[in-house]
């Protein structure tokens, strides 16, 4: 089955989407939908038969540790890098009024 786009149509979805297209653009735009639509015929002929589905083409794997909450810094210790604190949290300035 063969596509035919014309310039035309490419001036409508054009004009439908906002999109100032010239009459060389129509025409050269035109020919490549035709050519992507046809190749999309083509990959639809391909046999996928027990081909399972992919979310993506690469396998990917979580490389991540788990998240497991661990003291890493001594809260004293932190705090005495800090210009303020009050009752162990760190005083920031007031930014809304």
């Amino acid at each position: 089955m063969t596509t035919k786009f014309t310039s035309a149509d490419v001036q409508y979805y054009a004009n439908f989407a906002r999109i100032a297209v010239t009459e060389e653009e129509a025409e050269m735009y035109a020919e490549q939908l035709a050519e992507l639509i046809e190749f999309a015929n083509v990959l639809q002929e391909a046999d996928t038969e027990g081909v399972a589905p992919m979310t993506h083409p690469l396998q990917i794997y979580n490389v991540l540790r788990e998240d497991v909450p661990a003291d890493i810094l001594n809260r004293e210790e932190m705090l005495s890098s800090v210009k303020e604190h009050e009752a162990g949290m760190i005083k920031v300035p007031n930014i809304l009024s």
